[in-house]
């Protein structure tokens, strides 16, 4: 993901770890437990997304305002965020939803303890549902902060690990309904990102769908701008616009006279409510 600016190589090497399976059921079902019992309306968006690793200028976010991107995603928080966000304000998300731009607040928090290299946050078995309750309090924290409010969706971090690694997923798994939970108990929607090969893999095909994020943003690095032709996990999975694509990483683009580096998404998925 951008929020750690691996190399492409090494992002590459992560991401390969194993091939999608084909399940059933719908990925909405997993928001039927929410714990509040009165939700703002979502706010959707379908179009192109990008993400960065620090958000952009007001600027550079008037600059690019040219009608190819719609929606943005920041990250808000999480010990195992990748850069600084000197722009990352109130003022700024407020100033840039006033410009038309849609919200995805990002949030990077303990990584899985079979992943390689170093995180200030890891998860063990004996601490990932503490972790996940902790990290979900700080990550509505954070959001609200910068005003993005209650309905909110907020999307988990998760980089690539190995899913076949039973007690290390096993603890992804608990962390994430950890996570999920403590979001839905404070009326923000669960989001996740991950591979398609791995991470977002163990959510999308996991056999007991409670508590588990109800939008899923899968990293398939093909140059498909779309949620589903390649979408791997069957047609009834992750429906009624629950799906995002990051499908280009790494892509110098101009617009509007200002040069980022940025991460394309196809998106299809709540985003944040401002204001």
């Amino acid at each position: 993901m951008a929020g750690h600016r691996q190399s492409k190589k090494r992002r590459y090497i992560t991401w390969a770890v194993a091939g999608a399976a084909v399940v059933t059921g719908a990925g909405i079902a997993a928001q039927a437990s929410m714990a509040a019992t009165t939700w703002p309306a979502q706010k959707t968006f379908t179009g192109r997304a990008f993400d960065t690793c620090t958000a952009p200028s007001l600027s550079a976010m008037k600059a690019w305002h040219t009608g190819f991107y719609g929606a943005a995603a920041v990250y808000v928080g999480g010990k195992n965020r990748g850069c600084a966000q000197p722009n990352l304000t109130a003022s700024w998300v407020k100033s840039v939803n006033s410009l038309g731009w849609k919200l995805v607040p990002l949030y990077v928090g303990a990584q899985p303890p079979c992943q390689s290299g170093a995180n200030p946050e890891k998860m063990t078995a004996s601490t990932a549902a503490s972790l996940g309750a902790k990290d979900a309090t700080d990550a509505v924290a954070k959001a609200s902060a910068l005003g993005m409010k209650a309905g909110s969706a907020v999307y988990l971090d998760m980089e690539a690990y190995d899913i076949t690694n039973k007690p290390c997923n096993d603890a992804v798994l608990t962390y994430v309904r950890a996570f999920d939970k403590g979001l839905h108990a404070k009326t923000y929607r669960a989001g996740y990102y991950g591979f398609s090969s791995s991470s977002a893999k163990a959510i999308a095909t996991a056999a007991d769908r409670t508590d588990l994020p109800g939008n899923l943003w899968y990293a398939l690095w093909d140059k498909q701008n779309t949620t589903t032709a390649d979408w791997p996990w069957g047609s009834t999975r992750y429906t009624q616009h629950s799906r995002a694509h990051q499908y280009l990483v790494n892509s110098k683009e101009s617009h509007g006279g200002v040069t980022l580096t940025v991460d394309r998404d196809a998106w299809d998925a709540p985003v944040a409510l401002v204001g």
